[in-house]
């Protein structure tokens, strides 16, 4: 871009004058192709990959346009929408970097935080509000926020939106605010559903695009190992030898599960290094205070999920190393672009194993480089077996047996293992297992073919006993039924049930019941249909 000083760009003196107190002096491409653009009043289409400075594109040419004019109660003059709520925060404090010598009130809209703050803040009139899709909503569905007054809208990080499943959130939103207003859209890859989306809201965008989408920046230094074995604690292992190998300033180690995230941190602190957690199952405070003191360097590791990869600006990282693969090629951009931002070198490092080739294929089309790998690379055949392995891998491997201190034995039932990974009992090889024994019946368990095979095979001493069982379960008053008789006995779950007593014939019409069921009767009546007792003569009668 021919254009290097930010005085070029059409700001204010004030923004000029906070751009400078910030210690910039001159912008990255994609600022200085949007900003001009973005003061105008026209709508902007930005394509730039994660770490190229997005952010300050949209925030300068906002605050420059909001410099005039004043906020009404509950109606925001600007809406930014952002996919995470680091993301958000993150973006709140742009806007207290650069607007420091404006009177702008900004308010931010996130979960995990207290709503009655939010309100209160809406109530007073804000310039700028800033909002995850979901707790915007909420808002409004509880008449606390009027969207009518919104002049510039920003939607950024789309693709994000679209992987999180926002799509439709954002098309409400959308609908609700005014036809005549100001979009600013920045995504780093543009999906068919994204280029839907702005063909549907923007008014004829300027495209900006300062990258091939989904490209990985040159200031990274990218290698991969392959392991062949996929087992997850043999990748902790690759992995803190990875780190102890290179000169680790911080780092961010990326996994796809949040369970994952727990497990590698508590091995990580196990084996001494000093390493916190970010995922989305942690509450607001608890991630604000982890990012805080990784930026401060109280950490220096951070375990993390997909939910950091995005947006997050930690100036310094040295290292991104990923735990696994992502199950989609473009979340390789985002991640790695924690590391080499702002035109730092950095170094990206990521675990490959049989499973993830497969993945691993798509983001070499991704990189466009010749690929450097750490140890062996793998082969020919190992591409050929991607993605036809059964899940499950690795049980009966060597690897397996290390992992749980003890080999699998070929004998018998020993060794063998359930669903749970955990080994089932050694049963005896002469008659059923000896839980299956104890189990008393007419508990509703009805006996298996199995079962009923061992009854007929067990010995007289073993058949009386199982014959008096539920004979005592269910009362003496069981006839007992001869064992050579022909008819089918009752299974064991029904509880037998007693004879019915003998019941007497009942009399024909006309005929006088007897005293025996006259007294029965009597004694059912209620008192006050009885008849009265013959009255007592009293004493002076």
């Amino acid at each position: 871009m021919e254009t290097k000083t930010f005085a070029e760009l059409g700001l204010s003196q004030k923004v000029q004058a906070a751009i400078e107190a910030a210690g910039y002096s001159s912008p990255t491409p994609i600022q200085a192709a949007a900003i001009p653009v973005a003061v105008t009043g026209r709508d902007v289409l930005g394509i730039a990959q994660t770490g190229t400075g997005k952010t300050a594109s949209f925030v300068l040419p906002m605050i420059a346009r909001l410099e005039t004019g004043r906020a009404r109660a509950r109606m925001p003059r600007s809406l930014i929408l952002a996919p995470t709520r680091e993301l958000a925060a993150q973006v709140a404090q742009s806007f207290e970097k650069y607007g420091i010598n404006h009177k702008l009130s900004v308010a931010l809209l996130i979960g995990g935080v207290s709503m009655d703050d939010q309100v209160r803040k809406l109530d007073r009139g804000v310039d700028v509000l800033i909002a995850t899709p979901g707790r915007l909503l909420d808002h409004f569905q509880r008449g606390r926020l009027m969207l009518m007054g919104v002049e510039i809208l920003v939607i950024d990080e789309a693709d994000r939106m679209l992987d999180m499943g926002f799509i439709p959130d954002i098309e409400k939103i959308c609908n609700l605010l005014p036809p005549r207003r100001q979009t600013l859209f920045f995504s780093a890859t543009m999906p068919p559903e994204i280029t839907r989306l702005v063909n549907q809201f923007l008014r004829d965008p300027e495209r900006i695009e300062v990258a091939r989408p989904a490209t990985t920046a040159k200031t990274i230094t990218q290698h991969f190992r392959f392991t062949a074995d996929g087992e997850d604690w043999v990748k902790r292992e690759i992995l803190r030898d990875m780190i102890r190998t290179e000169n680790v300033k911080n780092a961010i180690i990326f996994c796809n599960r949040k369970r994952d995230v727990a497990i590698l941190l508590k091995s990580l602190l196990k084996h001494g290094f000093n390493a916190g957690a970010l995922h989305g199952d942690m509450d607001q405070k608890n991630r604000m205070e982890t990012l805080d003191k990784f930026r401060n360097g109280e950490i220096n590791i951070l375990a993390a999920s997909d939910v950091a990869a995005r947006g997050l600006d930690i100036p310094d990282v040295s290292h991104v190393f990923n735990f696994d693969l992502p199950w989609q090629s473009d979340d390789y951009v985002h991640r790695i672009g924690r590391t080499g931002r702002a035109g730092r070198e950095g170094t990206a490092q990521s675990i490959v194993t049989p499973d993830e080739l497969k993945s691993f294929k798509e983001i070499e089309k991704i990189i466009g480089e010749t690929i450097v790998w750490i140890g062996e690379p793998p082969g020919e055949q190992d591409f050929a077996d991607a993605g036809k392995r059964r899940r499950g891998r690795g049980r009966g491997k060597p690897g397996a047996q290390r992992e749980s201190g003890r080999g699998e034995s070929s004998r018998g039932g020993e060794g063998r293992r359930g669903d749970n990974g955990h080994k089932e009992p050694r049963r005896a090889s002469g008659g059923p297992d000896r839980r299956e024994r104890r189990q008393a019946p007419g508990m509703g368990e009805q006996p298996s073919v199995h079962g009923e095979a061992e009854a007929r095979n067990a010995s007289p001493r073993d058949g009386a006993s199982e014959q008096r069982r539920p004979e005592g379960r269910a009362g003496k008053q069981q006839p007992k039924a001869p064992r050579s008789e022909a008819k089918p006995q009752p299974r064991e779950h029904e509880r037998p049930k007693a004879p019915a007593p003998r019941q007497r014939p009942r009399p024909a019409e006309g005929d006088q019941p007897s005293k025996a069921a006259l007294s029965a009767f009597q004694g059912n009546v209620p008192a006050f249909l009885r008849k009265p007792p013959r009255p007592v003569k009293a004493a002076n009668e």
